[in-house]
């Protein structure tokens, strides 16, 4: 009898989702766990096993797994490498043959790896805003910034297998944050959930201007969003920087591949009542004028976790 059930698993720097799915898209069940509380891989593999086979379990779903799919910061889809992963804490500089050894402690069921945003990108299309669209680019707006660029219908993934990395394209030119990838003035050091803290941080320390943001000890993008609900003008201002720093880059992303649309996930997307007069804006003003007023922006109409759960899926039933 055939297998009739996927896994999709979304590897975030700070957590991990993992869903199984039908043949229709419905996740049948779901859990969380911890990407950030081991500083080696090993362990992290191990309860990552053991919170699969438990909803295996849970789902009634024994012997009856295809594949595992699964999106990971810089995951390599054609090696099932995560290489170079600065925002993983067991990450970092190193090559984890993270396919391999998921596969390992599953009993040898088969693990397709991809770049979480081309995951996210591909649940998109499937199943939300980009339903339909041959054309468009996902941004997602977490921990870092990450990007899945969808040509003709497919995921582009060049020759290596990292095509995409459009966080780390250089939106400050000259005395740039340092980024955590090494390089400085990245689209990820401003626009991201990490980010936007930085960048609260930074002009409270400039200003005196009254913010409720000056009571934190530690902001958060949250406390920013939580903020800016409330009218606090600097966290209105910050939102209103992130959005033009974010349309800016928008407008060079369109340039060489002409996309019907920008597609925003993640939590940082979620802010979006903050975010889209100003990253339009940005974006219309900084674009060549055939593509202005051209390009949808677009915020996704999945749930955060299902989104990539779903795109994850998606490499499952190719195996």
């Amino acid at each position: 009898m055939a297998k009739e059930l996927v896994i999709g698993i979304d590897v975030g720097g700070q957590t991990t989702k993992c869903g199984i799915v039908d043949a229709r898209g419905t996740v049948l069940a779901q859990t969380v766990i911890r990407s950030d509380s081991h500083t080696t891989v090993e362990p992290y593999i191990a309860d990552l096993a053991e919170a699969l086979k438990r909803i295996i379990a849970e789902a009634g779903a024994e012997d009856n797994i295809r594949g595992i799919g699964v999106g990971a910061p810089n995951g390599n889809y054609y090696t099932g490498i995560i290489e170079n992963a600065p925002n993983l804490t067991w990450g970092g500089t190193k090559s984890i043959p993270f396919a391999k050894l998921l596969s390992k402690a599953m009993g040898g069921i088969p693990v397709s790896l991809t770049n979480d945003a081309n995951a996210a990108a591909m649940g998109e299309m499937t199943y939300g805003a980009a339903r339909g669209m041959k054309n468009f680019i996902m941004i997602t707006l977490g921990t870092g910034v990450g990007s899945g660029i969808v040509i003709n219908g497919e995921v582009v993934y060049g020759h290596d297998g990292f095509a995409g990395e459009l966080g780390h394209t250089c939106a400050v030119r000259h005395n740039g944050r340092l980024c955590g990838c090494g390089k400085t003035g990245c689209l990820e050091a401003y626009c991201s959930a990490i980010g936007i803290a930085r960048t609260a941080r930074e002009w409270l320390d400039l200003s005196e201007e009254p913010s409720s943001l000056r009571s934190l000890d530690k902001i958060t993008s949250k406390d920013i969003y939580d903020a800016a609900k409330e009218g606090d003008k600097l966290a209105l201002k910050v939102f209103d920087f992130t959005g033009e720093m974010l349309g800016a880059s928008l407008a060079d992303f369109i340039a060489f591949s002409a996309p019907e649309a920008i597609v925003l996930f993640g939590g940082l997307a979620r802010a979006k009542e903050f975010l889209t007069e100003p990253v339009t804006r940005s974006m219309n003003a900084n674009v060549l004028p055939l593509w202005r007023n051209k390009v949808e922006l677009v915020f996704s109409s999945l749930k955060e976790s299902d989104a990539a759960i779903l795109g994850a899926s998606a490499l499952g039933w190719e195996l």
